[in-house]
């Protein structure tokens, strides 16, 4: 509920600070005291448009402060956890108007757009009066008021659910049919790619292996020229083994005795070995390593051929069995296709004639809700001298491309004043204190269906009196025990059935004149109700009134 309301050089007002407390509060005051700045100030708070008239002359700017204790899960918490804003010590909307006209809006300090501002104020208050309607007037809430009359919140889950369901079925359905289109579109393509990949047959690091064996191959000739001049090296005339035969002759032409040469004449036998064993691998590496023209070609030809693949396809080498992979599962869901959209499309239908079903059941159980609240409403008008109007709670089906989470209708409030008159939209039916009334009579019935914890009614009372406005005194009394009401009246019946009474009254301060608000102990506010009944001049009759009109609240 609003727990403050601090403004600051608003109009006449200089400064002022409410601390409004539950139950049913009475704003009362001569006309033209400024209760009507009190609203407006409330109303920039909420995110009313600003108006450089609303600066008090001479300042610089006006400033309004609200602050709201919600209970725990008001929707207004968690709009405010969406944006990352903390509430751990309540809900303040401050709003800064500059005398240029230019404002600034707050939440906890945060700045924010005023759109915020504006969402978070009709979550919190509600005002009726006869210049301003501000949540019942608005049909958007029309359906779910209904709804928590009616206390239909267990087939309105079903509904959503069966909506959500229908909803990923038709998505389902429409990916697919997407897919089967696209993949029909480039079927051809497809076909071609995977014949000429398929025979192409690109395996997993091809490239590779193929660029290694090719410069393998291409090195071939050189090996083999290599090997064929180390073995003339060893073989030539004037070569190694000459050289060895002529040091083993000489050794043995040595006169006897000779033992002393015979370990060189060993080594020279082993270096003959070694040598004889080298010219034999020599002369086998020679005959293997000859050049493999064919070989070489034709590993060229297949790495030639992948790199000119690749290039088609805009792709790398390494990239082609993957690519080739993914062609053959597309044609493969292309030819299944057909077959996989026929199952998607029963269940489309099936989830299609569960939410139909739902929201049948949720429009039968509207419109019998309708038919109570209508009733409902009927028996509070009477007594708030609204006999002739006819409200009327209207169900209407609404097109299947319309149908969503909240069922297959939309409602609507309709009122026709007076008999032989069509029902038409609320706000376009009543004059300004018929239709503040007619929102209360509507506000009483649907108390229990409602989330806004503050209600505000602006001269509810005009153009009525005696026990009509009882009547409206004992309604706001009634809506009072579970809501926090604040009530703008001329009504002394209205006032009196009030938990506590403001006065709103000008004074003389030193900068001219000010509205200020008097909070009226019992003494004081026997007197304005006094006043409010007799005008300038209060007599004993009037205080005597007064007091029966006060003995009632208890």
């Amino acid at each position: 509920m609003l727990v403050s309301l601090s403004i600051r050089d608003v109009v006449l007002i200089e400064r002022l600070d409410l601390a409004p407390g539950a139950g049913l509060t009475a704003l009362t005051g001569e006309t033209g005291a400024g209760k009507s700045i009190l609203l407006d100030s409330l109303g920039l708070a909420l995110g009313d448009r600003a108006d450089a008239g609303l600066v008090r002359a001479g300042t610089a700017q006006a400033s309004v402060a609200a602050g709201f204790a919600p209970p725990d899960g008001h929707a207004a918490l968690a709009v405010l956890a969406e944006h990352g804003i903390d509430t751990e010590g309540g809900i303040v909307l401050r709003r800064v108007v500059a005398a240029d006209g230019r404002s600034k809006a707050f939440v906890n300090d945060e700045p924010v757009g005023v759109a915020l501002l504006r969402r978070l104020g009709a979550l919190l208050v509600e005002v009726q009066g006869q210049f301003a309607q501000v949540g019942l007037a608005d049909e958007a809430t029309h359906a779910g008021l209904l709804d928590a009359f009616g206390r239909l919140a267990a087939r309105k889950a079903t509904v959503a659910g069966a909506h959500a369901a229908w909803r990923a079925a038709r998505h389902a359905l429409a990916d697919a049919e997407a897919a089967v289109a696209a993949a029909r579109a480039e079927e051809d393509f497809l076909r071609h790619g995977v014949a000429e990949l398929g025979k192409l047959a690109p395996e997993e690091g091809e490239e590779e292996a193929l660029d290694v064996a090719r410069r393998r191959l291409q090195q071939g000739e050189r090996r083999a020229e290599g090997y064929a001049e180390a073995l003339a090296a060893l073989t030539r005339q004037k070569g190694a083994a000459a050289a060895l035969r002529d040091a083993a002759r000489a050794l043995d032409r040595l006169p006897p005795p000779n033992d002393e040469a015979q370990p060189a004449l060993a080594a020279i036998g082993r270096a003959q070995d070694a040598l004889a064993e080298a010219e034999t691998l020599l002369e086998r590496l020679a005959a293997d390593s000859g050049p493999d023209q064919q070989g070489l070609e034709r590993t060229e030809e297949r790495l030639f051929a992948l790199r000119a693949m690749a290039r088609k396809h805009h792709t790398t080498v390494a990239a082609l069995p993957a690519l080739l992979a993914e062609w053959r599962e597309r044609l493969s869901a292309l030819d299944a296709g057909e077959e996989r959209i026929g199952g998607l499309a029963a269940a489309a239908t099936a989830a299609r004639a569960t939410y139909r079903d739902a929201a049948a059941a949720l429009s039968a159980a509207r419109a019998e809700a309708a038919q109570k609240l209508d009733r409902a409403v009927a028996k509070e008008l009477g007594p708030l001298k609204l006999e002739k109007a006819r409200f009327i709670t209207e169900v209407t089906a609404l097109p299947e491309e319309q149908w969503g989470a909240s069922g297959a209708d939309a409602v609507r409030f309709l009122v026709a004043m007076n008999p032989g008159l069509p029902p038409a939209p609320l706000a376009r039916t009543a004059s300004g204190g018929e239709l503040a009334r007619l929102m209360l009579a509507l506000k009483v019935v649907l108390a229990s269906a409602g989330t806004v914890p503050s209600l505000v009614f602006d001269e509810v009372d005009s153009g009525i009196g005696g026990a009509t406005a009882a009547a409206v005194g004992e309604r706001l009394a009634r809506l009072a025990t579970g809501l926090q009401v604040l009530v703008v009246t001329h009504s002394p019946q209205v006032a009196a059935k009030a938990a506590v009474q403001w006065r709103v009254e000008k004074r003389q301060g030193k900068g001219g004149t000010v509205t200020t608000v008097v909070p009226l102990d019992d003494m004081a506010r026997r007197e304005e109700i006094a006043r409010m009944l007799a005008g300038e001049r209060v007599t004993d009759a009037a205080r005597a009134a007064a007091d029966s009109l006060l003995a009632g609240v208890t």
